[in-house]
């Protein structure tokens, strides 16, 4: 094979999260090609040879795996935000066991209980929150507002029938687009940096019903109404009820959802979300789980792992808005969060109160330079740190502590399998592992390790 060639190919698995292995005919090496279904029979275009490895771009699926069937979502393949619509649930499901398995069964030393992937509670529908983005689907062409497109970071598909939000978001992402469009302000360019509209942000608690809407801009432009862009989105026909009206300034060059000033243009700046029994306050910028339903089962799970909490203390690293801290603490002697989010600090001490908790503390910063001014020695440690997992030194200081057992919810398994060398070492056994499902649809998975303190350090 050599860089440039087009082959064809049968895809013979998808490794975590999603590089299909093709076996190509007629040769012995296999190629790596993203985005592709166990089972299907591609062309691809090799665009990399790496230590004898070769790497490839999907050009066309030839022939369908034999599970596949027809997308419910018509802009499945432009866009970029699903991976596995066209594959029948139970089929995901199956797949990423494999994947996370065989990752686990290489990273964990000696034996460990497997509990498989326990599926989500909705299969469509399911996020609670959604950053669109402004741009245009082709270049000059008109604007748009939705999804970057499938291996592109500058194309946007509009996505008014997405179907990983419900019908409120749908309707909000329309008219705001409409809006958007009337007002002739351009979308703002990442390569010229410049332009107006950046995001929309559109969040929504499934138990309550509540609403948030944030509008990202840049401050180039006062021209847009805002006002009346909130009495439209006031007017629509919606399952659920809008809490607050937010525009939000953002000048940074980073192509992310930033903070650099929100104004409410109607309502309030937060609503209220149900999980096992707890009230959180949710704020545009804070950290929760996007599927409400599915964080239910995740945080049951690892509050199972964590076992007794009775007259211990339990540090809850990585904490966000404080829901897992808090699922723990009615019976816990004290549970203490760090989060480096000020503001999901603030709304975890807020949710604290809310709840009638008064065994929670919240520290803001990072853990790496917290976990030294705590004062408080743990018996349990809970982690569910970001995608890249915990910093080697604030590992180590962790590991430091001793505790009896440790849980480590993971978003991004490889962190996961990364992470359990340096516990391993420091006298870790790994006792179970569980994944719980809460992107349908998507490459991604959790994972929950629990962990036991095999020696004395």
């Amino acid at each position: 094979m050599k860089k440039g060639q087009i082959v064809e190919g049968i895809v013979t698995k998808v490794d975590f999260p999603n590089k299909g292995i093709v076996k190509v005919e007629g040769e012995e090496k296999t190629l790596i090609v993203k985005n592709a279904i166990p089972g299907q029979k591609v062309k691809a275009s090799i665009n990399k040879m790496r230590k004898g490895k070769a790497e490839g771009r999907l050009l066309e699926v030839l022939e369908p795996s034999a599970d596949e069937v027809t997308s419910p979502c018509p802009h499945f393949g432009a866009c970029g935000g699903c991976t596995y619509q066209t594959l029948p649930y139970e089929c995901q499901l199956r797949m990423k066991e494999e994947q996370v398995k065989a990752m686990m069964d290489e990273a964990v030393n000696g034996d460990y209980v497997w509990e498989g992937v326990s599926p989500s509670p909705a299969i469509s529908e399911y996020r609670n929150k959604m950053e669109f983005s402004f741009g245009d689907e082709y270049k000059d062409g008109p604007l748009a507002l939705g999804m970057h497109k499938r291996g592109s970071f500058h194309d946007i598909v509009n996505v008014p029938e997405c179907q990983i939000v419900d019908e409120d978001f749908r309707k909000i992402l329309t008219c705001t687009l409409e809006y958007a469009s009337e007002s002739g302000l351009p979308y703002y360019h990442k390569m010229r940096h410049d332009g107006y509209f950046r995001h929309l942000l559109v969040r929504k608690a499934v138990k309550t019903g509540q609403i948030l809407v944030d509008l990202v801009t840049t401050t180039e432009s006062d021209a847009f109404d805002m006002k009346k862009w909130a009495e439209a989105l006031q007017n629509l026909e919606l399952k659920g009820s809008i809490a607050g009206i937010l525009h939000t300034s953002n000048d940074s060059l980073a192509d992310v959802v930033k903070d650099e000033g929100t104004e409410i243009i109607y309502g309030q700046n937060y609503f209220y979300e149900e999980l096992l029994g707890l009230k959180f306050k949710i704020t545009p910028f804070s950290f929760f789980q996007t599927n409400s339903l599915g964080a239910e089962v995740l945080y049951e799970k690892a509050r199972e792992y964590i076992g007794d909490t009775k007259d211990k203390v339990v540090f809850d690293l990585y904490s966000g808005t404080g829901t897992i801290a808090q699922i723990l603490a009615p019976v816990a002697k004290k549970v203490v969060g760090v989060e480096i989010v000020e503001e999901a600090v603030e709304a975890a001490k807020e949710n604290a109160a809310l709840n009638g908790l008064d065994n929670c503390t919240f520290w803001a910063g990072d853990v790496l330079k917290v976990i030294d001014e705590l004062g408080e020695v743990p018996d349990l440690i809970m982690l569910d740190p970001p995608r890249d997992g915990v910093h080697p030194k604030a590992l180590e200081k962790i590991c430091n502590f001793g505790v009896d057992r440790l849980v480590y919810i993971a978003c991004k398994p490889t962190s996961l399998a990364r992470d359990l060398e340096m516990l391993q070492g420091r006298g870790y056994k790994v006792e179970r592992i569980a994944c719980v499902d809460l992107f349908p649809s998507t490459v991604h998975v959790e994972t929950v390790c629990l962990l036991s303190k095999k020696c004395q350090f």
